[in-house]
């Protein structure tokens, strides 16, 4: 049987995956590198590494990029939230990327609503990473692309197959008999994605690390849920926590819990060990596991803690 320390993957030996997806070869998009962390992601590439293979209702990843380099137009049926570990993004959206954009700066974390075109780019001067939360088990299936990512794509020699997989003629590969291209998008199809105003995306789906440092003093800070600042019910919850926001106190969870620290040190304890979580590693605990969590060094220290809940996964939640 595994223990919490068999579920902690350290930032400095995530696997990264440079072809996952099919812009892996355009111009602008072709440093970006992928990391799925926990569950079975959203690659298009038997090249992604699973650091831990369990479900737990919810996806766990990371994109990486340098300076200037962006993730192309794309669509999840289930939620897709990014919080920045490093660096300086500009997150856009809309059918042609220019229906609104924000940046989001290190702690900031945005719950993109479902069923839009986004994409997302490093405008800082260093390497930076964004960590990610996917809806469900499948993380919704997979992923829909804007036409111009799949016609730029074929242009660079990547061909995305129908079944989902892609095909790198660069490296000799082609599409296999009975398996046709992956079809682009009608212009019906596409007027039903929606383009979401700029002033309702910040308003109801980004929450900002300065306001939830505030927010998290003596409690957890609610950050997506049915009742927290972001309200949505995606199939988990996720909280952010901080120095003075919960006891050193031995306690458990009924659902897997997903630990994500953002700054500082954190000491967790569990019956037979502990060991200390840094910025960028990722620990799960399962469902009735006790543990205990506190900041280990004095100083500014800051978490992201995402819970799976009973709600399924799907379309971003509305209220009704």
């Amino acid at each position: 049987m595994s223990t919490i320390q068999d579920r902690i993957v350290r930032y400095g030996e995530l696997r990264p995956c440079k072809t996952a997806f099919i812009d892996a070869h355009t111009p602008g998009s072709d440093q970006k590198e992928n990391f799925t962390i926990i569950g079975g992601g959203v690659s298009e590439s038997p090249d992604q590494h699973v650091h831990i293979t369990d479900q737990i209702g919810f996806n766990i990843g990371a994109a990486g990029q340098p300076p200037k380099c962006r993730n192309s137009l794309h669509s999840h049926t289930t939620a897709e939230v990014f919080f920045v570990l490093k660096g300086r993004w500009r997150f856009f959206w809309g059918r042609h990327g220019d229906a609104g954009e924000f940046v989001a700066e290190e702690g900031d974390i945005f719950n993109i609503p479902t069923g839009i075109f986004r994409g997302f780019e490093n405008i800082g001067t260093d390497y930076g990473m964004i960590m990610a939360v996917l809806g469900g088990d499948d993380a919704g299936g997979g992923v829909t692309w804007a036409p111009q990512v799949i016609e730029d794509a074929r242009d660079h020699g990547l061909v995305l197959g129908e079944n989902g997989v892609l095909y790198d003629s660069k490296k000799g590969g082609s599409l296999p008999d009975g398996i046709n291209p992956m079809p682009l998008l009608s212009e019906e199809e596409l007027a039903a994605f929606p383009e979401v105003p700029v002033e309702a995306v910040v308003r109801d789906y980004v929450a900002r690390y300065w306001d939830l440092m505030a927010l998290a003093r003596d409690k957890p800070a609610k950050v997506i849920g049915a009742d927290a600042l972001l309200k949505d019910k995606p199939g988990f919850c996720v909280d952010f926590l901080t120095r003075g926001s919960l006891p050193a106190d031995m306690h458990s969870h009924d659902q897997h819990t997903v630990l994500m620290p953002v700054r500082g040190h954190w000491r967790l304890r569990w019956e037979g060990g502990e060991t200390t979580l840094n910025p960028g590693d990722t620990a799960l605990i399962k469902a009735g596991e006790t543990h205990s969590l506190e900041p280990s060094m004095t100083g500014e220290a800051s978490l992201y803690r995402v819970t799976a809940t009973d709600d399924p996964a799907g379309a971003t939640w509305t209220g009704n």
